[in-house]
Parts: structure tokens; C-alpha cells; sequence
């Protein structure tokens, strides 16, 4: 296939999301392909999912002020924040290494490779039961020298745990979830609701005034909460103590953020959540389907508490297919869908290769953050409640779309080639160097006002008019 051209790409998305060709003429892309080392286009996919986040800021803008300004997105820049989490420093240090000794590959006893993803406790400690064995690789090895890939997979998502066998594209097009992922478009903007139009005022920012609910954990949907923080919304991230996080990603996607602790399985929880949500405009969301629905905060629910909300849902696998209500991450769609044996087979390699990023994690959470834009332009211009949809495995079906490019000799590069794109910051963790958004804009310059801070340092409330 021929190298993608990213303007194309971009122009596609905007009109997936209903938006006027016209806004087209104001963003500029420079830089080519390849940005990272990858058979995949993978800067493209960096460069046209943060363009069209900073595209739908911008149209927002013009919306509040009616004025239009220049969009402007190099393609490194881009690619280098897809890789946000590998660049983080805290007091000039990297921080700890937050993987467990036993994740990643194994050749199981009928010859094929599995990813088991054991970087969270619940999932490292149920694994080693479900396995038998003690907390070392070698011994899991011996184990799983015994085990079939697929019944590995079956009997860990049985147990709620998180491995996947490792397919190629034609597998993985076989399999009842690929059928269903196929026929899926890569987002879906639904309306559930009626709700009269709410305009947006003139202000400083295109979302200055926006409320966000997080509760999302790791990459993708930080990134989205992340992202609308970059734009002036208010995004309150919600946690609790009972639910495993990793550290650096809490640190690098925290920023702008405020964070506060709400456990859910109590009905004070509950009834604090409920207190917060009539003055949300967009509740944000990554539980597998149907999980936050059976503690009353489905997207219907929400909707009634809270007319003209913007309720956007991500998964793993997507939400229609016998996999919807799987667990997964980044690095484990990309070894079922095909990718990583593709990978792989490019670069030459005897064992499934990973892309270069979690460009899964990371084009999904600017997905995410465009179409709930695209969602809040629709309420200000003809009113409702809306639904927004993504997944994993819908965004890497349209990766692999997207096409292929020559990127394997490409440098990989390190921290000190990334200097240029750091910024220092304070924050409750330390002075950060933390890679900085990729995207220029004329008018409404993209920036954090509030630092990162450890989970739960806030009170659960909004805060105040202008207040930081």
C-alpha cells in the first residue's frame, strides 16, 4: 500500500465526526514518514489523531468567539508524545520501573506465542494461581510449556486475567471478535438523549467552563482527560485506594488534572459521584461494558441525572462481539489482532515484535478526546445527551488501515534526542521533565494550569469559578 497521507487521514476523521470541510483549510501538517522505527504508520496515526483533537478544540473556539486560528502539528513532535510515558523524569530521574518480572511473551507447549500482562497485582497474583507456579519466568515457562496459546487465553479470561495468544491479520479476521471489530466504524457519536442546546460563551479557551469526570486509569483514557485539561476543560479525575494504577503513568497523565478518591462500592461513594455529576458536562469512562451501569452510572443513567451530557465509554475489544466484556491493554491487542506478528515479520524477527509506542493506548485517547469535542459542538448547536465509543482493537483495525511504510532502519529515539520537547514543571511529585503537547495553536497556545498530584489529593468537589 501506498505511504499514507496524513491531511487524507485527518480529513477522514473530521468528517467521520460530522464536522464542515471548511476547518480543513486551517491546520498544517509538516514532517513524513518514518518518525519511529515501525512497518506501520505509526507517526501518521500520532500526527492526525492530535491534529484532530486540536482541529475540534479549535472549531469549539470559534464556536465561543467566531474567530478561526491556525492549527499547526510536526509529525515527530507527534510521535514523540505517543511515547510520552518513556520520556518522564522526575527530579532528573526516571521513575521506577513499573513492570513485573514475568509479563511479556512465552512460546507455549503447542508452539505458540502468548503475551501474559501481569504489571498490575490482582493480575500477577491471579495469574501465578491460576498457573501454579511461583513468581519467576523461568518457572512460568516450565509451565506453560504444557499449555495450549488459545486455552491459556480462554482459561485466564475465565478467571478475569489478561493474556492473549499471538495471531497473524488472516487469524485474526477469522476470529468472532475480528468479524466484529470489522464491521465497527473507529468511533461512534450517538445521541441518548434530548436536552436543549447549551452555547458556548466566549472565553479565554476553547474549553474554559467544561467540566470532565474521569474515571479512567493507565494510558488511553488519561490521555483523553489529559488532553481536554491541554484545552482549558476542568477534569477531575476520580480514583480510589482499592484500585491498582502505576505510578509513572498516574504522574504523566495527571497533569492538569485534579484527582480525587471515590470508592464506588459504597453507597457514599456513590451518592458523592452522584452529587458531582448534574454539573459535569462530559463523564469519561474506561470500566468494561456494563460495569459502571451496575452501580447506577450507565450512560442512560448519567444522562437523566445530568440532561446534555457527553458520556464517553472506552474498552478494550469493543463493545459489540464475544469479547466485549474482556479485559485488555494496549500490548495485549496488539498481539491478538495481528499486529505484533506483522510486526514482526517485517523486522525479520523469530518472536512477535511490538510496535514502537502503545500507539493503541495513545491514538485512542486522542480519538476519544476528539469525539467528545465533536459531541459537545453537536450540544451546542442542536442540544441532547451523547454517547461516545471507542475501543483498542477498533483503533488498531484502523491502524493497520492506514497502511504500511519503510521505518524498520529508522532510529529509535532516546531521552537526550527529545530534549527539544520537554518541558520542566513543578508538581506533587517532584520537578517534572514531561514531554509537551504536540500541537501549535495561534490563538488558545495548549498548556496545563494544574500540576500533577498523587491520587486522591483533592476534595471531590468542582472547584470554584477561576480557581485553580
Amino acid at each position: 500500500m501506498p505511504v499514507p497521507d496524513p491531511l487524507h487521514v485527518l480529513a477522514g476523521l473530521w468528517r467521520a465526526a460530522g464536522f464542515d470541510d471548511a476547518s480543513l483549510r486551517d491546520i498544517t501538517f509538516t514532517g513524513s514518514e518514518p518518525v519511529l522505527p515501525s512497518s506501520f504508520a505509526v507517526g501518521t496515526a500520532a500526527q492526525a489523531t492530535i491534529g484532530a483533537a486540536a482541529l475540534a478544540a479549535a472549531e469549539l473556539w470559534r464556536l465561543r468567539t467566531g474567530r478561526r486560528q491556525g492549527v499547526g502539528v510536526n509529525m515527530r513532535n507527534a510521535a514523540v508524545e505517543f511515547r510520552s510515558e518513556r520520556y518522564l523524569r522526575v527530579d532528573g530521574s526516571a521513575p521506577e520501573d513499573h513492570h513485573d518480572p514475568i509479563a511479556g511473551l512465552y512460546r507455549c507447549g503447542d508452539g505458540r506465542w502468548a503475551r501474559l500482562h501481569t504489571n498490575l497485582p490482582h493480575h500477577c497474583g491471579g495469574l501465578l494461581k491460576l498457573l501454579g507456579c511461583d513468581h519467576d519466568k523461568e518457572a512460568v515457562q516450565r509451565v506453560l510449556d504444557g499449555w495450549q496459546a488459545e486455552a491459556l487465553e480462554s482459561a485466564a479470561a475465565e478467571a478475569g486475567l489478561v493474556v492473549t495468544a499471538c495471531r497473524s491479520f488472516a487469524e485474526w479476521d477469522r476470529h468472532p471478535q475480528g468479524h466484529a471489530i470489522a464491521q465497527l466504524p473507529l468511533f461512534r457519536i450517538e445521541k441518548i438523549g434530548d436536552a436543549p442546546p447549551e452555547k458556548l460563551e466566549a472565553a479565554e479557551r476553547p474549553l474554559s467552563g467544561v467540566k470532565a469526570l474521569d474515571l479512567t486509569r493507565i494510558i488511553a483514557g488519561p490521555v483523553c482527560g489529559r488532553t481536554l485539561a491541554a484545552h482549558g476543560a476542568d477534569v477531575l479525575l476520580v480514583t480510589a485506594s482499592h484500585l491498582a494504577s502505576m505510578l509513572p503513568l498516574v504522574i504523566d497523565t495527571g497533569r492538569g488534572k485534579l484527582s480525587a478518591a471515590i470508592d464506588l462500592r459504597e453507597a457514599d461513594g456513590r451518592h458523592t459521584l452522584s452529587a458531582l455529576v448534574p454539573d459535569a458536562d462530559v463523564f469519561v469512562q474506561g470500566y468494561r461494558p456494563g460495569a459502571l451501569a451496575a452501580r447506577g452510572f450507565g450512560p442512560h443513567d448519567v444522562a437523566h441525572l445530568r440532561p446534555g451530557i457527553i458520556y464517553a465509554s472506552l474498552c478494550a475489544y469493543g463493545h459489540d462481539g464475544p469479547w466485549a466484556r474482556r479485559r485488555g491493554f494496549d500490548s495485549l491487542v496488539q498481539t491478538a489482532s495481528g499486529l505484533n506478528a506483522a510486526e514482526a515479520e517485517a523486522f525479520a524477527s523469530r518472536e512477535p515484535k511490538p510496535l514502537p509506542a502503545q500507539v493503541l493506548d495513545h491514538a485512542t485517547g486522542y480519538l476519544l478526546a476528539f469525539a467528545v469535542m465533536a459531541a459537545l459542538h453537536r450540544r451546542a448547536t442542536e442540544g441532547g445527551s451523547w454517547h461516545v465509543r471507542v475501543s483498542l482493537a477498533q483503533t488498531g483495525y484502523w491502524l493497520r488501515g492506514l497502511g504500511r511504510v519503510d521505518g524498520m532502519e529508522c532510529p529509535d529515539p532516546g531521552f537526550d534526542e527529545v530534549s527539544d520537547r520537554l518541558e520542566q514543571t513543578p508538581s506533587g511529585f517532584g520537578r517534572l521533565a514531561a514531554v509537551r503537547h504536540a500541537a501549535e495553536m495561534s490563538e488558545t497556545p495548549s498548556y496545563w494550569a494544574r500540576m500533577s498530584v498523587p491520587l486522591g489529593t483533592h476534595a471531590a468537589v468542582w472547584p470554584r469559578s477561576g480557581a485553580l
